[in-house]
């Protein structure tokens, strides 16, 4: 695997999910999370929250294009394994945290199924334009 072109890939992979999740939870839907985070007396983000939420969204687009290079050899390169890595990385980001939180409800149920829906194509598009910059073996970039 191309170390160099995974962390290549995974922060643009990440600034796609960062912009994603800024255009969803910071204008569409931030002032209902403001009013469910009053409901349940919770304070609003902090900018230290938000940068912290930032970082691992930057690690979590190199986890997914690790993730499409680790699969890559047995599904092949291209926008098919990408969109499987994609996927993967939706059922264990979003669809667990949705189930999780509609057995033990925190946030509304809505504000989760938006995300939920959100997420099946925000991760397989991040993966996709991650794994477009990737390449194997250790050629520089360029």
């Amino acid at each position: 695997m191309n170390v160099k072109r995974i962390v290549v890939g995974g922060l643009f992979a990440g600034l796609v999910i960062n912009i994603g999740e800024y255009v969803l939870n910071g204008v569409i839907l931030k002032d209902r999370w403001d009013a469910a985070m009053a409901e349940l007396e919770l304070p609003v983000m902090t900018g230290g929250d938000i940068g912290v939420l930032v970082v691992m969204s930057f690690l979590t687009g190199i986890g997914l294009v690790w993730l499409y290079a680790a699969i890559r050899p047995r599904f092949g390169a291209g926008a098919k394994t990408a969109l499987i890595a994609g996927f993967f990385a939706w059922l264990l980001l979003s669809v667990w945290p949705f189930v999780w939180n509609n057995l033990v409800p925190v946030y509304p149920s809505n504000l989760a199924m938006i995300g939920l829906v959100w997420g099946f194509f925000q991760y397989p598009i991040a993966t996709f334009l991650g794994a477009w910059l990737y390449k194997e073996g250790s050629a520089p970039l360029g």
